[in-house]
């Protein structure tokens, strides 16, 4: 059992989480209708169904204390809006002692309505949100309910799915993909491969058996496979959740993500299952255990089928570990899901080919002999695994800003991993045992092909190309020393600039010492640190941010991304790259990017106590990571808001969504409402 256990371990120190995603506090369901008054009038009425531990708060509140409930319709030509909107359910007032007010809570159940007055006959449509700010023991958060009615049709809407899941759910369907993929991979090494036949053997030659029993087994054992991969990732997730609830569970997920013990630990852990797929030696879990397990499979009961199952499990983890480890890369985070659907559709990629063989054995005469074509599967997933071990380390070393990997030292190691992938690919570099390899076949010409094209690909990145395809995976490029593009961009910006103040009458600033031209110019904090990408320039503290906001008299666009976020990195490049983009964010806002996983220490006089999970912020990550979550219910990342410079929402926040028109539009739509004074919801404190 010992060795069993330690064998969870290290299948978990294979699968940890490269990024941190949406952890979505939702604690309140709503239900929303509209209500005929008379022949003029209705109302919407908005029903909320609370979690136990959580209260709302009515619509109308003091000016000191919690936020109201608000109903924000956008009226059009067939109705207006009558009147505010009011409760329904009736509880006594509240005393509160922190704020010395009072004012009504609700808890369970609250219905609220706001009057409508129609201008036109016929139906029409009704859009627009709820507000509302849900609390439980002094931790609060800002939530929105989305409205999408149709007046003159019956019509009720259960909530809609928070909108800080819409970058996971359309990622989810990639991530599973991947994993598919990787689980056939996994069936090509060398420790699966040749148990293939051994093992559908074990099932179809039972004496006394029908065709229909010796299937049924052979389902049972693709279901164990399937359980012994999935249910020991399910299992720590759902204990950690149970134990700490979402807050622990995502601090957890995150230490893991972003610290330099355990981003080091998981390197070396690759690097050494590098070796050992390049022949330097061999990776076991250890005879006894093995052999235990093989021992219990002679009986063909479900007993002798689950062992039988675990040794293959067993057998192939030298083979089938960093793959795991491979294929939960960008799953593995926060969000309680993720990982264990891409860790169930390998396992069931893995364990298929098995069943089919048991269902039909005949496809086992058409299967190619083991050899040595398996050998180089294996040398192959070694070049692999070098490459993407070197995200760990890439990682840590972005975080605590070591500049040990800035993206051409990476972009090498890749270069030359890949190249000399390659030159294997053609037998001009052989391993212990191999033979010599006298002609090409087609498969392997296509291998080369492709394998060089890419190394080709990236050679321009030394330089700085923008490499969007890999995005996700290389460090940021303000990291490299030479970029071509930012030389001819920087000297670009000047001329644009100083043509835009002769024009406007204004000063120029000094290039890299101000945001923007304008009367305020102070040193970005921290900006020894961090760096925006595509020569853009901004702060790094959200009240240096608000400050700067109000001297330049524009809104603040709030980015809260991390060093080890692999879909902020494709935001930046994908979306952020477009010029209509580039042009809003220089000209018509003051950027602020908030690292939410940066290990600085903050000054000691700015530590600080969070009222959210009563845990003391001592670093710039954990401020900024603190606030996120505690204003905005959600550690999502990246995480963009719209602010005005008093820190009132102008739009709804938008997650990870690489659609560049309505990224625009988003960007424009803030401009527009900061122009006209109109905000998505109360002063964030």
């Amino acid at each position: 059992m010992k060795k069993l256990f330690l064998f969870l371990l290290m299948a978990f120190a294979a699968i940890v989480p490269m990024e941190v995603r949406a952890q979505i506090i939702d604690p309140v369901k709503w239900s929303i209708a509209i209500q005929d008054l008379n022949e003029n009038e209705f109302d919407i009425v908005a029903t909320a169904t609370i979690d136990p531990e959580y209260h709302i708060y009515s619509t109308k509140m003091p000016d000191l204390g919690p936020l109201p409930t608000v109903f924000d319709i956008k009226t059009s030509e067939f109705f207006e809006v009558v009147g505010e909107a009011r409760d329904l359910t009736d509880v006594p007032m509240y005393y509160d002692d922190i704020f010395e007010v009072e004012y009504k809570q609700f808890a369970g159940t609250a219905q609220f309505a706001q009057t409508f007055r129609k201008l036109k006959d016929g139906s029409f449509p009704i859009t627009g949100e709820i507000n509302y700010q849900a609390c439980k023991n002094g931790q609060c958060v800002s939530l929105v309910e989305d409205v999408n009615l149709t007046y003159g049709e019956p019509a009720v809407i259960e909530a809609a799915e928070p909108e800080t899941t819409a970058g996971t759910k359309s990622n989810i369907w990639g991530m599973i993909l991947e994993a598919i993929l990787w689980g056939f991979a996994a069936i090509l090494t060398p420790c699966v491969f040749p148990m293939i036949p051994m093992t559908v053997s074990f099932f179809m030659h039972g004496e006394g058996e029908t065709k229909a029993q010796g299937r049924f087994k052979a389902f049972m054992y693709f279901l164990f496979i399937v359980l012994l991969y999935t249910l020991p990732i399910a299992i720590i997730i759902l204990v950690t959740w149970l134990v700490g609830g979402n807050s622990v569970t995502a601090d957890i997920f995150n230490w893991l993500a972003t610290h330099w013990l355990p981003n080091i630990i998981f390197f070396l852990v690759f690097m050494i299952f590098a070796a050992s797929f390049f022949g330097a030696f061999e990776i076991t879990l250890g005879s006894n255990m093995v052999n235990k397990s093989d021992s219990k499979q002679s009986t063909k009961n479900l007993g002798g089928i689950f062992f039988m199952a675990l040794t293959l499990v067993l057998v192939s983890f030298a083979c089938t570990g960093p793959i795991v480890g491979t294929v939960l890369i960008k799953s593995t985070s926060g969000e309680f899901w993720a990982p264990i659907v891409t860790m169930f559709a390998f396992a069931v990629a893995f364990a298929l080919p098995f069943a089919l063989f048991a269902f039909f054995p005949n496809l086992l005469q058409r299967l190619p002999k083991s050899g040595g074509w398996l050998t180089s599967v294996k040398v192959v997933l070694g070049f692999i695994e070098v490459a993407l071990g070197f995200k760990f380390l890439s990682v840590a070393d972005q975080t605590y800003h070591w500049h040990l990997l800035d993206r051409e030292v990476y972009l090498g190691i890749w270069i030359v991993c890949f190249a000399l992938l390659g030159l294997y690919l053609m037998g001009k570099i052989r391993f212990k045992g191999e033979k010599e390899l006298k002609e090409l076949g087609v498969f392997r010409l296509v291998l080369i092909i492709i394998d060089l094209v890419f190394v080709v690909y990236m050679i321009p990145g030394m330089w700085g190309a923008p490499l969007k395809a890999l995005s996700g995976y290389l460090p940021p490029k303000q990291t490299l020393d030479f970029d071509l593009n930012r030389i001819i961009e920087e000297n670009s910006e000047k001329v644009i600039d100083y043509v835009d103040a002769k024009f406007a009458n204004m000063s120029v600033a000094p290039q890299g010492e101000a945001v923007a031209v304008g009367e305020y110019d102070e040193e970005p904090k921290y900006a020894d640190l961090f760096h925006l990408p595509h020569n853009l320039k901004g702060y790094f503290d959200y009240d240096q941010a608000l400050v700067a906001a109000k001297a330049l008299n524009r809104p603040i666009f709030v980015d809260f991304t991390g060093h080890g976020c692999v879909n902020c990195r494709e935001m930046e490049a994908n979306v952020w790259s477009d010029p209509r983009v580039k042009d809003m964010l220089r000209h018509d806002f003051v950027l602020c990017a908030l690292y939410v996983d940066d290990k600085t220490s903050l000054p000691e006089n700015e530590w600080y106590t969070s009222s959210y999970d009563g845990k003391e912020k001592k670093t710039i990550g954990r401020k900024y990571a603190d606030f996120q979550i505690s204003k905005f219910g959600t550690n999502a990342q990246p995480y963009y808001c719209l602010m005005d410079h008093n820190g009132n929402l102008l739009m709804k926040p938008r997650a990870y969504d690489l659609d560049k028109d309505a990224f625009v539009n988003f960007l424009k739509d803030g401009i527009k409402n900061f122009k006209e004074g109109t905000y998505y919801q109360h002063v964030i404190d």
